[in-house]
């Protein structure tokens, strides 16, 4: 067989003056016009072989997704995912056999099911969409609720603009703003995501909204608190507007990011994730101006979780980009 393929890449590179080359996991003469190859499929978790594919070095992995498609027709694109090795990262779908210089007959690709997908904008919309609803119900049913008749206090009012203002801007920014790298997340992520947001919202209403609320005693916690909430909010605003301009419609491309012409996003040189930044400057001046124990705690809650995000996102870029600025932070800057 060896000296087959030999004679045959001979004769491929004498009537075509293509150049063959030697495999290196197999040592035989290969050349993509001429011959294809199987490969295997195999559990990214056991290393068992689930099935056989042929392939050529032409063939993508959006092609691999639909061969094994057919053998197993409970899968869709969005859950599969496969890795050349179990450390390795996940395959672009656009990656091609031929992409990977070491591939051949007998090669294995690592499959891993990502269980059923919901596409990120539903969990979007579902879990800022969640809170609004969830703040007014303790907002305008105070009587049922609580048995109160009196009316809310002025401050009561505005936190109620400040907490439903920030959620409508979130799905507003969702429906006009955001644009995905990825089209669909775990739809375990969804259940997670509205628990953890219209449990903390329910909480949050309940006391700010409760007859025997007492706002800050002093007048300048007020002005203090708002004037931090806005600030977080038009900085939060204003990077993702950045974000979006940084990302052509339809496109997955990532670029180093970095400030526009808003003074608000100048934050980019010094941390990875401004947006972050911004939004947990937001829920502490939310927290400021309610003094409400469980608006302080969402605010630790949700900046741990996105410091938690912001690393990883800023370890992404580091490995991504070599020229990526060295002295920034991922999200807290000059420390973290």
């Amino acid at each position: 067989l060896y000296q087959r393929r030999v004679r045959e890449a001979v004769v491929s590179t004498q009537s075509t003056g293509r150049h063959s080359s030697i495999c290196s996991c197999c040592s035989v003469y290969c050349d993509q016009g001429i011959r294809g190859m199987k490969i295997d499929i195999a559990d990214g978790r056991t290393g068992k072989t689930l099935l056989s594919l042929d392939v050529t070095k032409e063939t993508s992995i959006m092609d691999i997704k639909q061969l094994h498609i057919k053998q197993k027709s409970y899968l869709y694109p969005t859950r599969m995912m496969y890795k050349l090795s179990l450390k390795d990262k996940a395959l672009s779908e656009d990656a091609k056999i031929g992409d990977f210089e070491t591939f051949c007959d007998g090669s294995v690709l690592y499959f891993k099911d990502l269980g059923p997908q919901i596409g990120w904008s539903t969990v979007f919309f579902a879990e800022y969409i969640g809170p609004i609803f969830t703040y007014l119900i303790f907002y305008l049913a105070r009587g049922p609720i609580y048995g109160a008749k009196g009316a809310t206090t002025d401050v009561q009012n505005v936190a109620c603009a400040m907490y439903v203002g920030h959620y409508v801007k979130r799905v507003l920014e969702t429906m006009f703003i955001h644009r995905f790298s990825k089209a669909t997340m775990p739809i375990g992520n969804l259940f997670k995501n509205c628990t953890y947001y219209w449990g903390f919202s329910a909480f949050i209403s309940y006391f700010v909204n409760h007859p025997l609320y007492t706002p800050p005693a002093c007048n300048l916690c007020l002005y203090i608190g708002l004037g931090t909430y806005l600030f977080g909010e038009l900085g939060n605003f204003s990077c993702h507007l950045a974000f979006m301009k940084m990302r052509p419609p339809g496109t997955r491309t990532r670029v180093i990011p970095m400030p526009n012409s808003n003074p608000f996003t100048l934050l980019f040189h010094l941390v990875s994730c401004p947006n972050y930044t911004y939004e947990a400057i937001s829920w502490l001046g939310f927290s400021i101006f309610t003094s409400v124990f469980y608006a302080a705690l969402f605010t630790v809650v949700g900046g741990g979780q996105m410091l938690q995000w912001a690393l990883g996102k800023h370890k992404n870029y580091k490995k991504e980009f070599e020229k990526y600025p060295k002295g920034r932070k991922a999200m807290i800057p000059f420390i973290l």
